[in-house]
């Protein structure tokens, strides 16, 4: 028997459940937030919600309505809005002792054991983890930090249709050019090389790719310096949910090998169960030197980012890579618990399986419009491709999608470089019941979109 509640028990038991959206409660604190808040905020603008409580896959806004979240905050809650087992143990720790810099606690030390047990390849018990700053760029800052110290070089390579996060380093390696208007120059001898795809036949070929990948680092006349390391997502989140052939991550080990650099796999996204394996590098057979991870490591939304390397790179003095919140102890409770939440329940394997359910829905709707030009994913990670009738990207019909699939109750959200990708990462409790009423919403929501475009 898992270790608390059942992912049935989880969840509002009414969702999906909407009146009219948004509110008047609703509207009066998305009109307040757009008084005090920042300018920078962004996703109200998509989705005008305000958020009043959440359980399992669902959440409920300050009017009452309750929607199905095939959203999850970006992928943070995995095991669900306040999953009991993860909020019990940290509420129990808040009450002990919270912050602890890097002093050990129980909590930190087990936390590292599990994710050196859970690591993917030759990384699982030969490795060490750091705990810097409390996000996700934070941990590809000391990504960037580790590769130039064991390697005594700057340069740095990643790949188009990237997202690594916006500090200035992280903010390098990320290849949105929206994100970095505005805020150069940032890190010298920074390369971005074509990324391939497994299913779209208009993407660069593998072999390609990786020929570009090792001019950089080979060719004298490259232009650059050669890089301390390569910063890799093994399926691309931002770019698209795009999934690179098996022989890519294997090909980039070896270019790595080849020229003493460090390759880095991004599994701030794709980690701790997302894909339905632990990591997403699991699923091509590569041992990283190192991986990043931030988003669901918290168990429960607390932020915690982390980098996990192979001890032979643990070169660093005492002092080497900081950060005031690096002993963030609820955090590393909660992510205990999710792991052990996600084991014992077996939402690996339930993550595939209600998955796969969700892109076989989908791609019966592309059987039938050509506007639908694919569907891909893997576990709980899925993406749903659109065009518009003259065949070009279609940023407008997945905002229209979107719109009605939130008038719906189903919170859903996009990506890709043109926008035009639907993009879904539910929390991996999502049930086969929520799975089945949130896909006959989605597919219905394409269904009218797409024959008003026809």
């Amino acid at each position: 028997m898992g270790v608390g509640p059942s992912i049935d028990d989880l969840h509002f038991s009414d969702a999906p459940s909407v009146e009219c959206v948004p509110g008047p409660q609703s509207e009066r604190l998305l009109e307040k937030q757009r008084e005090i808040d920042s300018n920078a905020v962004a996703y109200p603008r998509q989705v005008p919600i305000a958020l009043e409580e959440a359980r399992g896959a669902t959440v409920r806004d300050a009017d009452g309505n309750v929607f199905l979240d095939f959203f999850a905050g970006i992928g943070v809650l995995n095991v669900g809005h306040g999953n009991p087992y993860v909020l019990e143990a940290v509420q129990d720790q808040l009450e002990a002792v919270t912050h602890t810099i890097d002093f050990p606690t129980e909590a930190r030390l087990e936390l590292i054991e599990r994710l050196r047990e859970i690591a993917p390849g030759g990384l699982a018990g030969a490795s060490n983890v750091v705990f810097g700053g409390p996000s996700g760029s934070d941990a590809i800052e000391g990504s960037i930090k580790l590769a130039k110290h064991n390697t005594g070089r700057h340069g740095l390579l990643a790949f188009e249709g990237a997202y690594h996060g916006t500090t200035a380093g992280a903010l390098s390696l990320t290849a949105g050019k929206k994100y970095k208007e505005g805020y150069g120059p940032l890190l010298p001898d920074t390369v971005h090389m074509p990324y391939p795809s497994a299913t779209d036949e208009s993407a660069v070929d593998c072999e390609v790719a990786l020929e570009a990948v090792k001019r950089k680092f080979e060719n004298p006349y490259g232009g650059h310096e050669s890089p301390a390391g390569i910063w890799v997502e093994p399926i691309q989140g931002e770019g698209g949910i795009v999934i690179p052939p098996a022989a890519f991550l294997r090909g980039l080990r070896d270019i790595a090998d080849d020229n003493e650099a460090l390759l880095i796999v991004d599994e701030i996204q794709t980690g701790l169960g997302r894909t339905g394996e632990w990591f997403g590098a699991d699923h091509f057979d590569v041992t990283p030197d190192a991986i990043t991870m931030a988003k669901a490591l918290g168990g429960t939304g607390l932020p915690i980012g982390a980098m996990l390397y192979h001890e032979k790179f643990d070169t660093w003095g005492p002092g080497g890579h900081v950060g005031t919140f690096r002993g963030n102890v609820p955090a590393m409770v909660g992510g205990l618990r999710a792991i052990d939440y996600i084991e014992s329940h077996g939402l690996l394997s339930h993550a595939t399986e209600v998955g796969t359910y969700l892109r076989d829905r989908f791609r019966e709707v592309a059987e039938t419009t050509p506007l639908v030009t694919d569907v891909r994913g893997k576990g709980l990670f899925t993406g749903v491709e659109f065009v518009d009738t003259d065949g070009n990207p279609s940023k407008e019909l997945v905002a229209e999608i979107q719109q009605r699939c939130y008038e719906q109750g189903v919170l859903v959200w996009n990506a890709g470089r043109h926008g035009n990708v639907l993009r879904l990462l539910p929390p991996l409790v999502l049930t086969h019941d929520q799975a089945r009423t949130g896909a006959d919403v989605i597919c219905d929501a394409i269904t009218t979109t797409v024959d008003q475009h026809e």
